[in-house]
């Protein structure tokens, strides 16, 4: 059983940053890879960016490419998401979740079973 509680959010200007936190509890953290997702209003959860298990390989969607940097911090079941150049398009509520088999598969949302209650960013233009 794992967990995940976002924290990070708040409301920016464009061009502003924002760190997300992802905590985990249990003792299967450290083995999963992590991704995060987001949902804005009317629209389907999409992925943002996902961590290996040991933090080595990382994957980002296009849109955030160059501007958001993922990692992670095993010894304090943590995975951050640094997000700079925020842009009003990044408007969503961001969640944190593992991958149900441990190891990074994809961006589909189904891979992943533990989610977080997520964590809203608002960017203004």
């Amino acid at each position: 059983q794992v967990q995940l509680v976002e924290s990070g959010g708040g409301l920016v200007q464009a061009g502003g940053s924002l760190r997300l936190s992802c905590a985990a509890s249990g003792r299967t953290f450290s083995s999963r890879a992590v991704g995060w997702f987001r949902q804005a209003p009317g629209k389907e959860r999409e992925f943002v960016s996902a961590i290996a298990r040991s933090g080595g390989n990382t994957y980002y969607a296009d849109s955030v490419k160059g501007r958001f940097t993922i990692s992670r911090d095993n010894a304090k079941n943590t995975v951050y998401l640094q997000m700079n150049s925020l842009k009003p398009e990044d408007t969503a509520v961001y969640y944190c979740a593992t991958d149900k088999l441990g190891y990074y598969r994809g961006t589909n949302a189904i891979l992943y079973d533990y989610w977080g209650q997520g964590t809203q960013v608002t960017v203004s233009s």
